[in-house]
């Protein structure tokens, strides 16, 4: 039986779906942090059948419109003391910036580098972004 000591202060990442916490593990680089993780996949959850989680054993700078962009059904838990302080409910974030990235060629991202890729929400039930410049729709799903 694999045991996963409680959090005195840091951060639970819980409710992601089985199989892409490895996705949200890449995205905030842990494997090059110096705190302690536990990273569990395909845990069962009564809620979701299997799902993943990561804790982090530190108070680290998250990114949450990526988590939300990856799924926005996660639950973060900041922990103090080993109490839960704050729950943070993520959704589909209005905007994000070099997450999605433009596939048009006319796109003046495609010709101009140093122009940052942005995408606001198109459809929140689609789960679509409209580009900034070109007003290309790419899904969510192109990120995940």
């Amino acid at each position: 039986m694999l045991i996963i000591d409680k959090i005195k202060n840091g951060i639970v990442i819980d409710h992601i779906k089985a199989g892409q916490g490895v996705r949200i593990f890449e995205w905030l680089s842990l494997g090059k942090s110096p705190h302690t993780i536990s990273f569990v996949v395909n845990a069962f959850s009564t809620l979701m059948g299997k799902k993943d989680v990561i804790k982090i054993y530190d108070t680290i700078d998250i990114n949450y419109d990526i988590l939300g962009l990856i799924d926005p059904d996660i639950t973060v838990n900041i922990i103090e003391n080993e109490i839960v302080k704050q729950k943070i409910t993520l959704q589909l974030p209005e905007s994000v910036k070099n997450v999605i990235f433009c596939k048009n060629p006319r796109c003046i991202t495609s010709t101009e580098k140093y122009i940052p890729h942005i995408f606001h929400i198109a459809d929140r039930k689609a789960e679509t972004y409209r580009c900034q410049y070109c007003d290309e729709i790419r899904g969510a799903e192109d990120f995940r």
